[in-house]
């Protein structure tokens, strides 16, 4: 079922949302709350729909429409009074600058950016009988580690814990405490005094403004809105006045405030997420007070530098910014010039390019609102200023004083301004409309400090010049300029970052994003060489981003730059292996074999994390288990001495071998499909080569194999096909390495092999990460997990083998080789790109795919093969996520000509082919899954294959 976003905005940013935010239709709807008296929230969510439907042209009646998709309603159209700000776009577009902790962010994202991710993941785990996602624009909610369970409810919402003095201001639920989950009633900013009081009975939770409502919630819903479904219309033309939160949510739970027999017969759910973090961006201060505390939220290396409360972004300011009494500002798409005196408490935003003199008091603040195509509308207000209240009321107040004081001081009356008693502030025409030339400093000043020279000019330029209200502004304002302007000092800022690039957050940016930010800007930025004392990645960081910026602009060269990232990174990992490199000295008798022989692995999940430069930064978590087919481990390699001096590396399942005499014959490693390449490799790296060898290697490789006692000849057996997904050439690359570390009196411990494997694989331009030799080199079934680092150092979980060995679950399980090939060259290449360049959408899932990867692992642990079926699931969502051709048809003919009988399945690989890993529902349903695939194969290769787990792993022993 598909997603679509709906959202109110100000009717000036409406009709331009679509182009200046990249949000098009059908995906995104946008429309304005109704005109008239304000319709209240579940008013303006009716309308927001019927609004929507008939846009899609009406065709389906309203219900059938709204159970057609699933829909995320996001109310960002408001007043935004106490925001005035970012009134004019509304509160979800927001800019947000980069958190300093973070990766994949983007220098033009809006508070919409971080919320949507979040909305999308709440939408997958809904219940099914979900329809609508209800959203407040202005709250953020920083997700804990792992998501709740959502149950089937009619309406359900999330909450998070939060002190009662952060309570206070919001809704807060009151549930049950020996039954969390249900809701016994809602409160509207209850005092912090009131909400302990409350807390001895009841456990409280502050309302997120994320409420899931069901079709039949919904009819309810509208149905209080004064929706007609005869007739399709409201009873009066326009929605009916209705509060969503403080009218619908008060209906609900066993004890609410205002009984409703229809609300109270829905379910209703109360769902905590737990470690979730509560952000709200309603007021200027809670704007600013919410981006420094996110900015300060990630404990470690960022403690000691704790970011001061100044946010500047996309702006240009010279004065020097003392933290301690230039503290609590908020600067944004604004030129600050050296003439301008700040102190505290300021939002200073729209301000163009300018060379004023100007001096702010304490809790001052400007926005200058780009009205027409080129004139301003200036709006000076205080810090704390709510525009609510009668202009004459002496308690209303605006740059901290009643209006009608600012008014006398300037020898103002409020007759000649036509202004009628009662009138809100909000709709009084405060703020003068200027032309560019009539934007003067002094005039400015005088809006809050009447003393200034002029003042009796200024305020008759004041009382003539047209003016806007607040409310105007919503209607009046130029978003293109206004985000115009943001562009250009968002360049201006980003050359500073690319300047200071080893301290700055740049190589930490959607890297991507940032080179479509400046594809065409007149000047390109100039390739930077990371200094020495840099991370290593950014080397390679800057020629992707160097080559997305080539390949944005059409030039050819830009696969020479993503090669040179990909050295680098390859560069990297081996000069890690030639710290230790190696010192070959036979260890066997003449006629003595060695014989290596692992079994291969099954991803479960969590596969990808473990791939460098993901694993290197964020570290990786797998869980799989090492399986024998048919009884044996299927890959093996013999290793003996032979007289002559020459490698002889022969393949028993190609049917072919090779000899090898010079150095230079070995380093020829070849493209990926070389059968002798990996071979070669795994020689090189265990002496034979000059570039690994302890002492520099000899003159010839004849002159270094006559010092060793004579040559080596290397037999392989691969018993699994090519491109099987089970990890073939990487754990034949281990047992190779194995048998030569025995051969060689190397020492190589596990960890060792498992290292040089991942350096192989980059020597053959393979890519690929540790969890394939790692999954055969140890036995049965664990969780692996790595941190952070060059070195990846694996922690390996053992996890009970029940689930595998009963015959209740384990004859549930079936291997199943497709006969469908597809190597994984292609996609490793394009997921490490999008590492390297911070792609928030892999590094989003990636994330995930490790934390499934847990849950999976704690399944196992308990015997859950219902919770062990649903890691398989999301696992294969999850990979079909990253790469949509991971399921292309002919896998997925498989999976539906089995689906009746199928509780989870997913390819053990990359994904487009080898073997698929299959649980069914039980054994007699695993029977008729063999029957059906045995009966009908989707080609002559098809085959079922008999697994069992491995419990020694990596073995090697000698004749």
């Amino acid at each position: 079922m598909t997603s679509q976003y709906l959202i109110s905005l100000p009717p000036a940013m409406a009709p331009v949302f679509a182009k200046l935010e990249n949000r098009p239709a059908p995906t995104w709807f946008v429309g304005t709350d109704p005109s008239g008296p304000p319709a209240g929230s579940g008013g303006a969510t009716a309308h927001l729909l019927v609004e929507a439907w008939k846009h899609e042209g009406a065709d389906v009646p309203f219900e059938s429409w709204l159970d057609a998709a699933r829909r995320v309603v996001v109310h960002a159209g408001g007043q935004s009074r106490r925001l005035p700000a970012y009134a004019p776009v509304g509160k979800a577009l927001l800019p947000i600058p980069v958190f300093r902790w973070s990766r994949g962010q983007r220098l033009d994202q809006t508070l919409l950016d971080l919320q949507q991710p979040l909305w999308d993941r709440i939408l997958r785990a809904a219940p099914d009988s979900t329809r609508i996602l209800l959203c407040s624009g202005d709250v953020w909610i920083r997700p804990g580690p792992e998501p709740p369970r959502l149950p089937e409810a009619d309406v359900l919402v999330l909450g998070v814990r939060v002190p009662p003095e952060t309570a206070q201001h919001f809704g807060v639920l009151f549930c049950h405490r020996r039954e969390p989950g249900r809701l016994a009633f809602t409160c509207q900013k209850p005092s912090a005094s009131r909400i302990r009081e409350l807390g001895l009975s009841y456990r409280f939770l502050v309302d997120t403004g994320l409420w899931l409502l069901s079709s039949r919630a919904l009819r309810v819903l509208m149905d209080r809105c004064g929706w007609n479904p005869a007739r399709a219309s409201f009873h009066e033309g326009r929605p009916r006045p209705y509060e969503f939160y403080a009218t619908f949510t008060a209906a609900l739970g066993t004890e609410p405030r205002f009984p409703d027999p229809e609300l109270q017969a829905l379910r209703c759910a109360v769902v905590e997420w737990p470690g979730a973090e509560f952000y709200h961006f309603g007021t200027s201060a809670q704007m600013l007070a919410s981006v420094v505390a996110l900015q300060n939220c990630i404990p470690g290396d960022w403690e000691d530098r704790r970011h001061p409360d100044q946010v500047l972004q996309n702006a240009r300011v010279v004065p020097l910014l003392d933290r301690e009494t230039r503290h609590t500002l908020w600067i944004e798409n604004s030129v600050i010039s050296s003439r301008w005196e700040l102190e505290h408490q300021h939002v200073l935003t729209g301000i163009p390019d300018n060379y004023w003199s100007i001096s702010l008091p304490p809790g001052i603040c400007l926005d200058l609102v780009p009205v027409g195509e080129d004139r301003w509308c200036a709006r000076p207000y205080g810090f704390t200023d709510t525009f609510r209240g009668a202009w004459d009321d002496p308690d209303t107040r605006w740059l901290g004083q009643p209006v009608a004081q600012w008014l006398a001081q300037r020898n103002l009356q409020p007759r000649d301004l036509g202004w009628t008693p009662g009138l809100d502030l909000y709709d009084c025409p405060l703020f003068p409309v200027l032309s560019s030339a009539e934007l003067d400093p002094n005039f400015i000043q005088w809006l809050w400090q009447p003393e200034t020279r002029g003042a009796n000019t200024w305020a008759r330029l004041w009382a003539r010049s047209p003016r806007l209200s607040a409310a105007d502004l919503l209607r009046q304002c130029n978003p293109r300029r206004l985000y115009e302007q943001r562009a250009g000092l968002r360049l201006e800022a980003l050359a500073t970052l690319r300047k200071h690039a080893q301290w700055s957050i740049f190589y930490r940016l959607d890297l991507e994003a940032t080179a479509r930010l400046v594809v065409n800007a007149a000047s390109a930025p100039a390739p930077v060489e990371p200094g020495p004392d840099e991370p290593p990645l950014n080397h390679a960081r800057e020629a992707m981003f160097q080559a997305a910026l080539a390949r944005l602009r059409g030039d050819s060269g830009w696969r020479r730059l993503e090669r040179d990232a990909f050295d680098s990174l390859r560069d990297m990992l081996v000069r890690e292996a030639r710290v230790t490199p190696a010192r070959p000295v036979r260890s066997v008798l003449e006629d003595q074999i060695v014989w290596a022989r692992s079994p291969v692995r099954v991803d479960l999940a969590g596969g990808w994390t473990d791939t460098p430069p993901y694993c290197l930064e964020h570290g990786g978590r797998v869980l799989n288990l090492a399986v024998d087919l048919n009884g044996q481990p299927p890959l093996q390699v013999f290793a003996k001495c032979i007289p002559e001096p020459v490698l002889v590396i022969r393949s028993i399942d190609l049917s072919a071998e090779q000899h090898v005499r010079t150095y230079a014959e070995l380093e020829e490693f070849g493209d990926p499909g070389n059968p002798f390449g990996l071979a070669r490799a795994a020689l090189a790296l265990a002496g034979f080569s000059p570039r690994f060898h302890a002492d520099g290697g000899f003159d010839s490789l004849e002159e270094q194999l006559r010092d060793f006692g004579g040559g080596i000849e290397l037999s392989l057996v691969a018993a699994v096909p090519k491109g099987s997904g089970l990890g073939t050439s990487s754990i034949l690359a281990t047992t190779l390495l194995a048998a030569l570390s025995d051969l060689c009196g190397l020492g190589w411990d596990r960890e060792t092999l498992s290292h040089r494997t991942l350096v192989l694989e980059q020597l053959l331009g393979t890519g690929g990460g540790w969890q394939d030799q790692l999954g055969a080199l140890e036995r049965g079934i664990k969780l692996i997990e790595t941190r952070p680092g060059l070195r990846q150092t694996p922690q390996i979980h053992w996890l009970p083998q029940h689930l595998f060995e009963s015959p209740l679950t384990a004859d549930c399980c079936l291997l199943y080789y497709t006969g469908i090939t597809r190597l994984a060259w292609n996609i490793l290449g394009e997921i490490v790109r999008a590492v390297f360049l911070n792609s928030p959408r892999h590094l989003a899932l990636l994330e995930e795919i490790g934390r499934n990867a847990q849950r999976g692992a704690l399944a196992i642990q308990r015997c859950d093969l219902e919770g062990l079926c649903e890691t398989v699931r999301e696992s294969w969502r999850l990979n079909q996520a990253l790469d949509p051709a991971t399921n292309p048809p002919q896998i997925q003919a498989i999976l539906d000509a089995v689906a009746p009988w199928l509780a989870a399945a997913k390819l053990t690989g990359a994904g487009g082919g080898g073997y698929l890993f299959m649980i069914a529902h039980d054994p007699a349903a695993a029977a008729r899954i063999r029957e059906i695939l045995t009966r009908h194969p989707p080609n002559p290769r098809a085959r079922f294959v008999r697994f069992s787990v491995s419990t020694t792993g990596l073995q090697v022993t000698r004749s």
